[in-house]
C-alpha cells in the first residue's frame, strides 16, 4: 500500500481505537492495594458466663458438742467412789482454798449438790433443808477452821484428804430420811503442813453421788 494511503488510514482509525479503549472499565485493584479497604471481618460476640459471686454460707454451723449435763440432775448409781483422781483432788483443793482464805463460797463444788439432794432427801422441802441447815453449817465450819489456822493461814499447805475406804458403806433408802441410797463414810482427814509440821482437820461425813465423794457434814453433824 502506498505510504500516503497507509497514513490516511491511520489517521482515520486512531481516534476510533482511542474511544474504544477509553470506554473499557478499569480492572479491580489488587487485594493489597491501600486505596481499597479490606472487608470488615464479622463481629463475633463471645458469651462469657459471669464469675460466680462470692457466697456466704447461710447453713447453720456444725453442731457443737452439747453442754455437759449437770450430774446432780442425773439418776444415782451404785458406783463406789474413790478418793483419788483429778476430779476428786480438784474438789478437795476448793475446800482447802476456802479454809485458807476464809471464803466458804469457794468450797461449794465439794459440797453435796442441791440437784442430788432433792432426789435423795425424803423431806417436804429439801432445797430449804439443804441451804438453811447443811450449807449454813458448812459455812460456819469453814470460818471456824480458818480461825484455827490463825496467823499460819498464809503458810499452811494442803497435803491431801485421806478417806477411810474400808469404813464406807451403802446406805439403803429409809435409813437417814433418804428416798434413794448412797455410799457414806465417816472420819476422813484433811491433811496439811505448816513449815513442814503435819496437821489435820477431820471431815465428819462424805456421801456419794454417781461414784464421786462430796462433803455433807464438815466439822459437825447437824
Amino acid at each position: 500500500m502506498p505510504a500516503v494511503v497507509r497514513r490516511a488510514v491511520f489517521l482515520v482509525l486512531a481516534p476510533v481505537a482511542c474511544a474504544l479503549a477509553c470506554t473499557q472499565r478499569d480492572p479491580p485493584a489488587p487485594a493489597g492495594s491501600p486505596s481499597v479497604a479490606p472487608p470488615e471481618p464479622p463481629v463475633v460476640t463471645a458469651t462469657v458466663a459471669p464469675a460466680p459471686a462470692p457466697t456466704t454460707s447461710t447453713a447453720a454451723p456444725a453442731a457443737t458438742a452439747s453442754a455437759a449435763v449437770d450430774p446432780s440432775l442425773l439418776p444415782q448409781t451404785r458406783d463406789r467412789p474413790e478418793a483419788s483422781g483429778p476430779s476428786f483432788e480438784a474438789r478437795v483443793a476448793t475446800l482447802w482454798d476456802a479454809i485458807a482464805t476464809d471464803d466458804p463460797a469457794r468450797a461449794l463444788p465439794f459440797f453435796f449438790p442441791l440437784g442430788a439432794y432433792r432426789q435423795v432427801k425424803d423431806v417436804s422441802d429439801p432445797a430449804s433443808d439443804w441451804s438453811r441447815r447443811l450449807v449454813a453449817a458448812y459455812t460456819h465450819d469453814i470460818h471456824a477452821l480458818h480461825a484455827r489456822l490463825g496467823d499460819n493461814a498464809a503458810r499452811a499447805r494442803l497435803v491431801g484428804l485421806d478417806v477411810p475406804r474400808d469404813h464406807g458403806r451403802w446406805v439403803d433408802p429409809g435409813e437417814e430420811y433418804n428416798k434413794i441410797g448412797y455410799f457414806r463414810v465417816f472420819g476422813s482427814r484433811l491433811r496439811y503442813e505448816i513449815d513442814g509440821t503435819p496437821h489435820a482437820f477431820e471431815v465428819k461425813s462424805l456421801i456419794s453421788w454417781r461414784g464421786e465423794w462430796y462433803v455433807v457434814h464438815l466439822s459437825n453433824v447437824q
